[in-house]
């Protein structure tokens, strides 16, 4: 008779529930209006940094992204700055248009926290990994 199987399945199922630590809706594309851009910044899914939330302002918007979560900042058309921080920052400028913008929320390893990045992520690419997201519900 085995009994590992068992215990392994009782030690995994556990994990299998965690998926995505944001609860809200599927990825929805906002329409943008001409005097308006949308800002998508999204975060997949990795248990590594996982605990981390730092704030994540673009325009005057702020707001902590979680782990397989993604936020829309609807903001003016022109430049805008999109920055994140905690021991370290980063920023990521636009010259926005009237259309949608994706930039990936990453973290690297750091001293005492995660060292949050933020890389924009071409149109073509990102439709994979956004779909995977939640809209973070307030």
């Amino acid at each position: 008779m085995k009994r590992g199987g068992g215990i392994a399945l009782k030690l995994f199922i556990p994990l299998g529930l965690i998926g995505c630590a944001v609860q809200g809706r599927p990825f929805e594309k906002l329409p943008s209006t001409l005097r308006e851009a949308v800002v998508y910044v999204y975060r997949p899914y990795n248990y590594a940094g996982s605990l981390l939330r730092p704030a994540v302002t673009c325009g005057d918007d702020t707001v902590r992204v979680g782990p397989g979560g993604y936020h829309a900042f609807v903001v003016p058309v022109g430049h805008v700055v999109c920055s994140v921080e905690t021991e370290t920052a980063d920023a990521v400028e636009i010259d926005a248009e009237p259309h949608a913008y994706f930039i990936k929320e990453e973290f690297g390893w750091g001293i005492l926290t995660g060292h949050p990045h933020l890389n924009p992520v071409d149109n073509d690419k990102v439709q994979s990994e956004i779909q995977t997201c939640c809209v973070q519900e307030p």
